[in-house]
């Protein structure tokens, strides 16, 4: 496992982030409208086996499926670049608790 200070600088540390992110939201999205994978695929024009991959974690989305999805649940899709010391020294919160990321390196 790397250690943070590396860890926070690799595309996978960013990726799983963003997408246990989208996960999340969709989650919340689902369990709020009451509604199961099968019927947001169907909103979404996409398979249940995609709303599967995002719901665990494992899909490569385009920046523009993310904002459409992101868009449907309501949620807005907010990017923000920041210096990295700022992300390491804790100026810069997540609005989502996160477990431990594990990066094998």
């Amino acid at each position: 496992m790397l250690p943070m200070q590396k860890l926070v600088c690799t595309q996978e540390f960013w990726m799983e982030t963003i997408q246990n992110d989208l996960a999340y939201a969709v989650k919340k999205y689902m369990d709020d409208h009451q509604i199961n994978q099968t019927a947001l695929a169907n909103e979404l024009g996409v398979s249940k086996g995609y709303i599967s991959q995002v719901l665990n974690g494992h899909f490569n989305f385009t920046l523009q499926k993310l904002i459409e999805i992101s868009l449907h649940i309501g949620a807005a899709p907010c990017l923000s670049f920041v210096p990295m010391s700022d992300y390491m020294n804790g100026k810069v919160k997540s609005k989502t608790k996160r477990k431990r990321h594990t990066v094998m390196g």
